[in-house]
């Protein structure tokens, strides 16, 4: 039996509340909470597109899908190869509700004739994928997953899995998302999902709900020996991935946590790994009562005796839904970089009605670079995990 195929990381880019840039997005991540709906102000996204035109004519999502997919190009460099053997894989929770939202309005206030005619190819949730995908000219496999807020990671574990099946040889992933129109933070708020004062405290005694974000995360993934051969540079490597379903409820996590428990374990052994070997959990952690202590339980049911560090961007980042898994994983790519895990932003009490387990706080822990767990679980019952690590030495 042949070596399993291994899949480098070799470029990302980001676009995010706490920053635009790999750069500003770290030293966002290791700010305190702010407060308020997680918005990314001064965004333009002209210098991304051939003209203001083309711009204008793609939704909110998917300009930030393809600013951070040119950074993360830029980085990874002259990838080269068949383009029938690269593609696209970049999921969203929602799509471009903004342009549906928008044109709703104009169809009732001024009539059918003025809905923009790009209305629908706007708001198609796969539109980010097949706008990146024209863009390089990469013409494998142009698809998109959409699972709530467990689409960033099994977007990831999507592509790594053409890359490991031999279909691939390199892959543009992650996810996006921009959602914050006036209905859609009604429904989210009404159903009491999310923060009453609009503070994310992860895993804190005093958690309310999530603070609503919007974002985007893309990565781009190689076979390991084709990346090499080529001269890219290995940031990380994606050593393993899952995705399950609860088969419970919509919003709900199963008892006994039984889906996410089952989701990491399997994800670890894909990675060929135990759970000994996983030094660090980036946790789905959105601040919502039921969900964080249900997560905390898997967590230790999985780790047991060999805790790993836990940490959530949501409370510098909020919850970006469908773009947060990948804005975890381009976080965890920077923080093996880095050697050093951020802390979670506002948490401050500990819960005792919550499994214990070892939160990072206060400021950033210092880390030697090893396995990390990234989980993401969603709506319906969606659940992903991916792992991921350092490159090879």
């Amino acid at each position: 039996m042949s070596a399993k195929r291994r899949v480098a990381i070799t470029g990302i880019g980001v676009v995010s509340p706490c920053g635009i840039g790999t750069d500003a997005y770290w030293q966002g991540l290791l700010s305190a909470a702010p407060e308020g709906l997680r918005r990314i102000e001064n965004f333009d996204p002209e210098p991304y597109f051939a003209n203001p035109k083309e711009a204008r004519r793609t939704d909110r999502f998917a300009q930030f899908a393809i600013a951070a997919a040119d950074e993360a190009m830029t980085m990874a460099g002259d990838v080269g190869g068949d383009a029938t053997r690269k593609g696209v894989w970049i999921g969203t929770g929602i799509g471009g509700l903004t342009t549906l939202e928008e044109n709703v309005l104009v169809n009732e206030h001024k009539g059918a004739r003025r809905v923009s005619p790009f209305m629908v190819p706007m708001l198609m949730a796969n539109a980010a994928s097949a706008a990146v995908s024209m863009k390089y000219g990469w013409q494998g496999p142009c698809e998109n997953t959409c699972t709530a807020c467990a689409a960033g990671t099994q977007s990831i574990g999507n592509a790594y899995r053409l890359i490991v099946s031999g279909l691939c040889d390199a892959m543009v992933t992650g996810s996006s998302e921009s959602v914050m129109t006036p209905t859609c933070v009604a429904g989210f708020t009404n159903m009491t999902a999310m923060s009453s004062d609009n503070m994310s405290r992860p895993f804190d005694r005093d958690r309310n709900g999530f603070v609503l974000a919007e974002g985007s995360g893309v990565l781009v993934l190689e076979e390991m020996d084709f990346a090499i051969a080529r001269g890219g540079t290995i940031l990380a490597e994606v050593l393993g991935a899952a995705s399950n379903a609860d088969a419970y409820h919509i919003t709900a996590p199963s008892p006994g946590v039984v889906g996410a428990i089952n989701c990491m374990r399997t994800a670890i052994a894909d990675a060929g790994l135990v759970p000994a070997d996983v030094t660090y959990v980036n946790a789905h952690g959105t601040s919502t009562p039921l969900n964080d202590a249900a997560e905390a339980a898997a967590i230790a049911e999985v780790f047991g005796a060999t805790p790993p560090a836990v940490t959530s961007f949501k409370g510098v980042t909020g919850h970006a839904l469908g773009g947060a898994g990948s804005l975890e994983a381009v976080g965890i790519v920077l923080g093996m970089q880095k050697g050093a895990i951020p802390p979670t932003a506002g948490y401050a009490n500990v819960d005792p009605e919550i499994a214990p387990i070892d939160i990072v706080v206060g400021e950033a822990r210092e880390w030697t670079p090893a396995p990390v767990l990234s989980n993401s679980f969603g709506f319906g019952g969606h659940n992903g995990c991916v792992v991921i690590g350092p490159p090879p030495a």
